[in-house]
């Protein structure tokens, strides 16, 4: 069994400075996101300003060369300032790392990343991903037409998509699912705002609406098969989570901070130590499972058993981070309770954490068929 101990608060100043810096600056107008329901769209553009949407682009490419671990920390420092911010620019980021890793590992694919690479450090596109639809089963249909396809899809969960420049997608097709990139700006496409939730309100993510997009042939940048595990999600499970979770594990160290801060207002027992401790216990257990897909990430080759050291981290994060908020919320005592105090809305946003793939069941099933030396070809 692979066991990853990486270090993650060990990363390149630079960027971590800027993020930090924004944090701040974040902070001050989360709250009315959340009330509001808004995208967080100042947010991004400071970010774009800061060019940390290529912070992950390689350096030879015209981007920030940032590695695996350097971005998770970006993520979870943006988190201790605004939580929408921090899980869409998540769903961007690992949209760049997976083509950035295959142009470091995989001669064969570096031609056919480099020019989407170059542009997102030239121009600052923004990358949008879609929900667990989008996972290895594929979602919507393409029906092959003279040069390609016209492909009717409904897309959810496209955080940043008020904003975004592409959506990177796959639909079925009776050639199997293809994977394309969609300008969300082209004809066919539309977005619904249909994105009014419990937390993470300010994260953007509306459903994407497809209707007779014309994909050329030649824009079809993968073909696979359906229902089963291929490559790229190998790739895509490996890398993908350790960004997105970084997020939870930022929210629950803010909630955490919040509370401490509230407690230490107070005297004698009712600072409540004892509670602070199974906080804290909680929230190193969170921090040391993100270590540990961080780890894993960088020093496994994706495949089946980077995917399980990876999910096995994710559930984990899932699990102490949300009792962590919950603690915190304890802590806090009735002051948590009210809005001013910062600590109710990270224990809304915490739940998010619940809705990743794998999900529980599915997690586990993956991991026991592993052990077992059972097949997981079709456990997603």
């Amino acid at each position: 069994m692979h066991i990853a101990t990486k270090d993650v608060s060990v990363t390149a100043p630079g960027f971590v400075a800027q993020a930090e810096a924004l944090a701040e600056q974040f902070a001050e107008r989360a709250a009315t996101h959340d009330r509001d329901g808004t995208f967080v769209a100042e947010n991004y553009a400071a970010l774009k300003a800061a060019g940390l949407f290529a912070a992950a682009v390689p350096e030879e490419l015209g981007g920030g060369g940032a590695a695996l671990a350097e971005v998770c920390e970006i993520i979870r420092t943006l988190a201790h300032g605004c939580s929408s911010t921090a899980l869409a620019y998540a769903m961007h980021s690992h949209q760049v790392v997976i083509p950035a890793w295959r142009w470091h590992h995989q001669a064969p694919a570096k031609a056919a990343v480099e020019p989407l690479l170059k542009r997102i450090a030239a121009e600052g596109l923004i990358l949008t991903s879609s929900g667990g639809g989008d996972w290895v089963g594929g979602s919507g249909r393409a029906e092959k037409v003279e040069g390609g396809w016209k492909v009717h899809a409904k897309k959810g969960f496209v955080s940043g998509s008020p904003v975004g420049d592409l959506l990177m997608t796959g639909v079925v097709s009776e050639e199997g699912v293809l994977h394309f990139a969609l300008p969300l700006r082209a004809e066919g496409v539309r977005r619904v705002n249909d994105w009014d939730t419990m937390g993470m309100r300010g994260t953007g993510s509306e459903r994407v609406e497809i209707d007779g997009f014309f994909l050329a042939d030649e824009k079809v940048a993968l073909k696979r098969k359906p229902g089963e595990w291929h490559m790229i999600f190998h790739i895509t499970g490996t890398l993908a989570f350790p960004l997105i979770y970084a997020a939870y594990v930022g929210v629950a160290e803010r909630a955490r901070d919040r509370a401490v801060a509230l407690a230490k207002a107070r005297s004698g027992a009712a600072r409540q130590p004892a509670l602070a401790g199974e906080m804290e216990t909680e929230l190193r257990a969170a921090q040391m499972a993100l270590a540990h897909m961080i780890g894993s990430a960088e020093t496994m080759a994706p495949g089946p058993d980077s995917v399980n050291e990876v999910m096995i981290g994710r559930q984990l994060v899932e699990r102490h981070a949300i009792k962590a908020v919950e603690l915190a919320m304890e802590l806090a005592s009735g002051s948590g309770f009210y809005r001013a105090a910062g600590v109710e809305q990270a224990f809304r946003d915490i739940q998010a954490a619940r809705y990743h793939p794998m999900r529980r069941d599915r997690q586990a099933l993956f991991a026991g068929s592993l052990a077992l030396g059972d097949s997981v070809a079709e456990i997603f």
